[in-house]
Formats: C-alpha cells, sequence, structure tokens
C-alpha cells in the first residue's frame, strides 16, 4: 500500500526548525541545510528558525534542546553528525532528548538509500522521534541524504493530506498521559 494525498483536507502548514552539524559549513556553502530550507518553503511550510552548529554533541543539545522548548516549532530536522567518526555526534546529542523514537524512519531511510548507495547505507545512523510535542528527524550531512529523507518520507508524514495516516494528525493526541 502506497501513501497517498487527497484533496478532501487543507494542507496545514507546520513551523519547522533546521540545524546543519559541521565544523566547516557556512550559511553560504551550507547546501544540505539550504536545501532543505528550499524544500520546506516548497512544500508550504515554514522555517521558523535555521542554525549551523558544530560537530559537538553539547552544542547540538543545547540548540534543539531550545527549540523543542519553543511550542511553536512543530518539528526539527538536523543534517550532519550521524556518521561512525570520531566526530559524529548527532544521534548521541539527540536521542537523549526523546520521548519516543520512531524507529520506522531510520529503517525506512535505509531501505531507500540502499537503491542508491548500496552497502554504504549501513554507516547512516538516521533517526527520528518525538520530543516535548516536536517531531525531530535526523539526517545524514550529504545533500543527497537529505534530498530522498526529504522527498520520499518526511513530506509526506508532515502533510496532513497524506493517507492512510500522518504525523500532523497524530499532533493533538501528543501530549496524552
Amino acid at each position: 500500500m502506497s501513501d497517498k494525498k487527497t484533496n478532501d483536507r487543507e494542507f496545514r502548514p507546520l513551523n519547522i526548525a533546521v540545524l546543519t552539524v559541521s565544523d566547516s559549513r557556512t550559511p553560504e556553502n551550507d547546501k544540505s541545510g539550504n536545501t532543505l530550507v528550499e524544500r520546506v518553503n516548497t512544500a508550504g511550510h515554514r522555517v521558523h528558525d535555521k542554525q549551523i552548529v558544530r560537530d559537538d554533541v553539547y552544542a547540538i543539545r543545547a540548540v534543539v534542546s531550545a527549540w523543542i522548548n519553543e511550542p511553536q516549532i512543530n518539528a526539527i530536522i538536523t543534517t550532519g553528525g550521524t556518521g561512525i567518526t570520531g566526530r559524529d555526534g548527532t544521534p548521541e546529542a539527540v536521542s537523549v532528548l526523546l520521548d519516543k523514537e520512531v524507529p520506522g524512519f531510520g529503517e525506512r531511510f535505509r531501505a531507500i538509500s540502499w537503491q542508491q548507495i548500496g552497502t554504504s547505507t549501513m554507516q547512516s545512523r538516521a533517526l527520528s522521534g518525538v520530543a516535548n510535542r516536536t517531531f525531530v528527524f535526523v539526517l545524514p550531512g550529504s545533500t543527497g541524504a537529505c534530498i530522498t529523507a526529504w522527498d520520499e518520507l518526511i513530506s509526506q508524514q508532515l502533510d496532513y493530506r497524506t493517507r492512510p495516516c500522518n504525523l500532523v494528525e497524530l499532533m493533538p493526541r501528543l501530549d496524552e498521559k
């Protein structure tokens, strides 16, 4: 079964924050972060904030923590720091902040990426979850990975019109106890 967009529901724009994790990127050469911003805007959502932070677990965690504490931010997308080198720490920075993980995101991302990059996909530690009513997506730093994650997964799940279900329709229930 595939996802389908229906016209019986109106699009609901979300506020999305984009974080690039890198020691070398600047606003001018941040291709992955800028690609995500472009796709978020093209989809009809709003970019609430965009930042670049160094590859440091505590610096990453500080920005993401601040964003999940802002009630107007509905989703956060990070790019970079998901590999397995010594400087890659985005999953460690973010995972402890999550109330719930969404393992299907990382699993599906790697399955889709397999078609594009083969066994190299095993090096990706992409993940997703929910923290304080905010959806969080942790993506690799390559522009291709960001395009794949947005086009194949995130854009549909952040679109209220996607059937049979989507993350937007769950938003009112994220506070349930």
